[in-house]
């Protein structure tokens, strides 16, 4: 049996919640290995909706899941998470939830200077699309190891330490945003308030980790976000602030790359995006809008809408490249249902060369027009369909072709956001 790495293959919003919580029946164990809050998880369970950000998909099916050291955790933001889902009727406890004591936090300064910055970017015309999490600023102060980490929050005299670094940095910068000085004691207090919260929780993860893999546990690896919002690999620098491929499983887990296993990419068949940044396949007519309507494409956490397109495959062929993808879970098939004519991006022209491949200049991304290849719709309804043979032969014709384009198999398919409509065509946990 492999371990699974579930890896957002597009622009995120790829329905990758439904997928982990279906997989995590076949796991032992759920670990989240990057990103923040700003990424969202919607679970639907008998007609039951669960929402998450932080909190790994496992927890919901009740198995003990990880909060990785790649993660950027806000502990006020976690706290009111685990207390909205034990409203619901879901434990969370010390051996259900494990936070890597690695891991580095989200402070409330963060969030300040995210919004300040893109106010200012905006006023210019340089707006990225953050969502004012604070996800860029702390993981700035991780790289410039001046963060604060979890394991930071059992020692008092530490934060006062740290603290005092970071204002040496932030000070400066929020006085030319027109914010004012950081208030240390004010920091040190909300600290040592939450402290209480959060470290019953926390735990040398990779330890963990590492017990489960001896043990011969199957591990769930959970990505956040999608490929092309790569801070390396993907459309820069309308990007998150973390690597989100499955490379980074292993870095933001405590494990090592060959422990990863099978690595399966979450692909819509139809692609979206949020926020700013080049879109090849954006539809602005009535398809775009069918789309956004019948596929709900709303953010989970942020509530802004989606940007909608027809499907990318030289997008996804890339993804499957850098993410070295065995196979992919294709979700949202059903929201093509009624459509007469569909499109696939089979190329990009740029000027007078037509590219197989995302270029990585911003100025030859957004000068890409996408060369597309016509299918025949269906008028059939493939919701809810969980076998094969349920589905009509022009949507498995789609499939079948999405599979020649991308150079990957669909290993499972959805059908709806139902956790049960779910079609496996190979069990990843089988590698």
């Amino acid at each position: 049996m492999a371990n699974v790495a579930v890896v957002g293959a597009q622009w995120g919003d790829e329905g990758k919640g439904k997928i982990v919580d279906w997989l995590s029946n076949r796991a032992d164990m759920v670990v989240r290995f990057q990103g923040g809050h700003n990424a969202g998880h919607t679970l639907v369970v008998d007609g039951k909706v669960y929402k998450l950000a932080l909190l790994p998909s496992g927890v919901v099916q009740g198995k003990p899941s990880i909060i990785g050291n790649g993660v950027v955790v806000d502990p006020w933001h976690l706290v009111g998470e685990i207390e909205k889902i034990e409203a619901q009727g879901v434990s969370i406890n010390p051996d259900i939830l494990t936070i890597a004591d690695n891991a580095c936090l989200i402070l409330p300064i963060h969030p300040a200077l995210d919004v300040a910055r893109e106010a200012a970017a905006n006023a210019v015309g340089a707006r990225i699309g953050t969502t004012g999490r604070g996800i860029g600023p702390a993981y700035e102060d991780k790289v410039g190891r001046r963060a604060i980490r979890v394991c930071d929050l059992a020692n008092a005299d530490d934060l006062r330490v740290k603290i005092d670094r970071l204002r040496s940095h932030h000070d400066p910068l929020r006085a030319g945003l027109g914010l004012d000085p950081i208030d240390p004691e004010a920091l040190l207090a909300q600290l040592l308030e939450i402290a209480p919260k959060i470290l019953p929780y926390v735990k040398p993860a990779w330890r963990v980790l590492d017990q489960a893999q001896k043990a011969g546990k199957r591990v769930l690896f959970e990505g956040a976000q999608g490929a092309f919002l790569d801070v390396d690999h993907g459309t820069y620098p309308y990007v998150t602030s973390s690597n989100t491929v499955a490379g980074q499983a292993a870095a933001g887990s405590g494990i090592g790359p060959r422990g990863v296993g099978y690595v399966l990419g979450i692909v819509k068949a139809y692609t979206t995006r949020v926020g700013e940044g080049p879109f090849a396949c954006e539809l602005s007519d009535e398809v775009g809008v069918h789309l956004a309507t019948v596929g709900r494409e709303v953010g989970v956490n942020t509530g802004r809408a989606r940007r909608c397109g027809w499907f990318d495959a030289v997008l996804v062929r890339q993804s499957v490249a850098i993410n070295g993808i065995d196979g992919i879970a294709l979700t949202k098939l059903d929201v093509l249902d009624g459509l007469k004519t569909l499109k696939i991006c089979v190329g990009y022209r740029v000027g007078d060369e037509v590219l197989d491949y995302l270029p990585s200049s911003l100025h030859a991304q957004a000068a890409a027009e996408p060369v597309f290849e016509e299918l025949e719709g269906w008028s059939e309804t493939t919701a809810g369909a969980r076998s094969f043979k349920d589905l009509n032969a022009n949507a498995i014709k789609y499939v079948r072709r999405i599979e020649e384009l991308i150079g990957a198999p669909v290993a499972l398919l959805s059908t709806s956001p139902e956790r049960d409509d779910t079609i496996m065509i190979r069990d990843p946990f089988l590698g």
